[in-house]
């Protein structure tokens, strides 16, 4: 699930070096954080926040095949 997020994240960026994933387990859940470049945000939440919510229910729909449950957050840069 992790290169899921990583090849839509890299694919929409200007800066793919950019693309970090933090993630952190949780029995059965799986929380992902995404961080990108400040100016690769925008590009990333998406117009009212559509590609930010399509990603995570691509992510859900591989997650419910495992069995598993997760959540995706996109962080701002620090």
């Amino acid at each position: 699930m992790r290169e899921l997020i990583e090849y839509i994240a890299r694919s929409l960026v200007d800066d793919p070096t950019q693309v970090h994933i933090d993630e952190q387990r949780r029995g059965s859940a799986i929380h992902f954080e995404l961080e990108v470049a400040k100016e690769d945000m925008g590009r990333v939440i998406g117009k009212s926040g559509r590609v930010a919510n399509a990603m995570r229910t691509l992510l859900r729909v591989a997650a419910a095949r495992q069995e598993k449950r997760v959540s995706l957050d996109i962080v701002d840069p620090q």
